[in-house]
């Protein structure tokens, strides 16, 4: 199979958000697609920014939550110095068959590099050697649009029979949202008794425009998809909020709220996997670290020893990360962890097996990135 992620730069749904009404459905397309196939909220460190992190999670299968709250941002403070970085492009084999495609500066967060150090054959962004094909804007917004970003991740997919793993990144939802389009009908309202902020007002009715113009292009993107003749499966994904919900946010109680993004994992017609939908008590909550052994459930694929301990591992800890309350997303946070029903829980109690799991998971975790690399000889991220 072709694995395709899709990160969705800021996506998540208005009407989640408390104490906030908008007039309309910013993702109805989306919501129907989550209805279908395995879906659910996904669990981020980040509010407003640390996209990154949420990336090197997902590439990784590696929690934040394992880390000392000293490393912030693994792409610049460890990456460029580990020896040995297994990531789940990597399974595919020949670095040809590994392509990034991220519509906006390649320096950010030392992608360039790292994406080379990770297997990827090509980068494609605004500049550099790899430009992105496709660059189109919508009306007075500085980013490229998701549709066009999709449409050169199409042309990647097509340009291959065999089996790839692609990664976008889009930037259209990225911040500020300064009423950037034409005809926007998008209205929004307090239910708590106080008004918006003007400033607030406006941010929230470009972002819930914009969310909808991914919801529709999202929709053709996988309509597209349909009609290649080759199997593909799609983990789509929003990174964090947009740090723009300034009423929400006074309240200490909304802080889970507003660390919970929408996410699916979809597979295209020629799949054998089209139409699965993995049980919803396993998959109402996430993180992006279990991203790459959900995907495997989810396509009944072959599993190499570290996702069968990350699919047993979300089963007992659905999802984890650390946390950062403070807009922006960069920052020390702290280690929260989810069960089924979306609820925080205390790792004091959770039963001996489980935390024997947890306790493994950060011996991988530590092996991988600062100790001496065992795991590589024993090839315990290699797919049999």
């Amino acid at each position: 199979s072709t694995v395709i992620y899709v990160l969705s730069e800021s996506f998540s749904d208005p009407s989640r958000v408390p104490g906030l009404k908008v007039n309309k459905d910013a993702m109805p397309n989306i919501r129907s697609i989550k209805e279908h196939t395995t879906s659910g909220l996904m669990l981020s460190s980040g509010y407003g920014g640390g996209t990154a992190n949420l990336e090197y999670m997902g590439l990784t299968g590696l929690s934040m939550a394992n880390f000392d709250s000293s490393l912030t941002s693994p792409y610049q403070q460890l990456v460029p110095t580990e020896h040995w970085t297994p990531t789940i492009n990597q399974m595919w084999g020949a670095a040809k068959n590994s392509i990034g495609l991220h519509p906006y500066e390649p320096s950010m967060y030392s992608r360039a590099t790292n994406y080379k150090k990770f297997g990827f054959s090509h980068f494609y962004t605004l500049e550099g050697d790899d430009i992105i094909s496709h660059q189109d804007k919508i009306d007075d917004s500085p980013y490229v649009s998701d549709e066009a970003a999709y449409t050169s991740t199409i042309e990647e997919v097509k340009k291959s029979k065999s089996g790839q793993f692609l990664q976008l990144i889009t930037m259209q939802n990225h911040m500020p949202y300064k009423n950037w389009y034409k005809n926007n009908e998008f209205k929004a309202e307090s239910t708590t008794g106080t008004s918006l902020g003007e400033g607030e007002t406006e941010s929230i009715e470009t972002y819930a425009k914009g969310v909808e113009l991914t919801d529709t292009a999202t929709k053709d993107f996988l309509e597209q998809l349909d009609e290649i003749d080759k199997p593909i499966t799609v983990v789509f994904y929003g990174d964090h909020l947009p740090g723009i919900y300034s009423s929400a946010s006074e309240d200490e109680d909304n802080s889970l709220d507003l660390h919970l993004t929408d996410y699916f994992i979809w597979s295209n017609n020629a799949s054998a996997s089209h139409d699965t939908k993995l049980d919803q008590t396993e998959t109402a909550y996430t993180s992006s670290n279990y991203f790459m052994a959900m995907a495997a459930e989810h396509m009944n694929a072959k599993v190499s020893p570290f996702l069968a301990m990350l699919t047993e591992l979300h089963q007992e800890v659905p999802a984890m990360s650390r946390v950062i309350t403070s807009s922006g997303g960069i920052g020390q946070g702290h280690a929260t962890y989810l069960d089924r029903d979306g609820n925080t829980i205390d790792t004091k109690h959770l039963s001996k097996k489980v935390k024997q799991l947890l306790a493994d998971y950060k011996l991988v975790q530590y092996d991988q990135t600062s100790g001496k690399n065992y795991l590589k000889d024993l090839k315990f991220t290699q797919v049999p």
